[in-house]
């Protein structure tokens, strides 16, 4: 018996874009459609482009907008299959097999047939996903900054939804997780992870959507003032910098804006708020000399 789709079907990409603006992720047609897609045909969804382009948003956008539940494995160099699929509770089978034998009440394949079941079981992310019986969104964040053999972890995931453990079997999903992975680009994936996947690039929003990111999140800036800052945003990005603002820091600008009662964005308020966007000295140096923020 194959397994039902992890989220309530959307009705078209439409529908999609729709229910994400309702939780607040404005988006775009490609975006809705890819996200339609993957609900439909039940595939992965890889999604690709710089840091701070809403990827990660995306997916627990998705998942508030189907109530369903968001499982995240979170990426980086040296993850092994103990962290992302399951390990043994060593310390309580060590425990059991001390008990067993003080009391001399079995042999070590009894004990051995007790110490490998459900009770000593720790379910990471990856087999977390799979065994729930809710709506569920996996999130595999930030995947290249694996090891290119921490892909091979996720293969059997993508392709049959299904983990086998040895001394268990094979558990095989009754309702499949929504699967996002992102990814930085900052290495290539494997071509059996991409073809596993629909495939989707972010890039930063145009400054229209931009402004209507920011105007939605905060809702009591003036529209000269949001001008203004997704002018200088866009700006920043195309000086190419060590880290470019995101659309999440683009917000923070505008709160900030706001709090600190400035209605024009002249150069003595970019100065006094810079590090609300730019998080490097280099970065800061950079724009100090481009804009010439220098002068008084």
């Amino acid at each position: 018996m194959s397994a039902v789709p992890a989220v309530p079907a959307f009705s078209s990409p439409d529908d999609v874009a729709t229910r994400l603006e309702a939780v607040g992720y404005l988006t775009d047609a490609a975006t809705a459609t890819t996200v339609y897609l993957a609900a439909v045909l039940g595939k992965p969804l890889l999604l690709e482009g710089p840091a701070g382009v809403g990827k990660t948003e995306l997916a627990k956008a998705v998942a508030t907008a189907t109530q369903s539940e968001l499982v995240r494995l979170q990426c980086y160099e040296g993850l092994d299959e103990a962290r992302a699929l399951y390990e043994w509770n060593y310390k309580k089978q060590l425990l059991r097999i001390q008990a067993g034998a003080g009391d001399g009440s079995g042999d070590w394949d009894a004990v051995h047939d007790d110490i490998f079941t459900e009770e000593f079981l720790l379910t990471r992310p990856l087999l977390t996903a799979i065994r729930r019986e809710e709506p569920t969104v996996l999130l595999v964040d930030e995947v290249d900054k694996t090891d290119v053999e921490v892909e091979g972890l996720l293969l059997e995931v993508l392709s049959d939804f299904q983990v086998t453990i040895p001394e268990m079997g094979t558990i095989t999903a009754v309702r499949r997780p929504f699967v996002v992975l992102t990814s930085n680009a900052t290495r290539e994936l494997s071509e059996a992870i991409k073809r596993r996947c629909l495939y989707l690039h972010l890039d930063y929003p145009d400054a229209e959507r931009e402004r209507a990111i920011i105007t939605s999140r905060v809702p009591g800036i003036a529209a000269t003032l949001a001008d203004q800052l997704v002018r200088m945003v866009a700006t920043l990005r195309d000086l190419e910098l060590k880290k470019s603002p995101s659309i999440a820091e683009s917000v923070d600008w505008a709160e900030t804006l706001i709090a600190l009662g400035v209605d024009d964005l002249d150069d003595d308020a970019v100065r006094r708020t810079l590090g609300v966007v730019l998080k490097h000295a280099s970065d800061h140096a950079r724009v100090t000399r481009e804009l010439k923020l220098d002068r008084v």
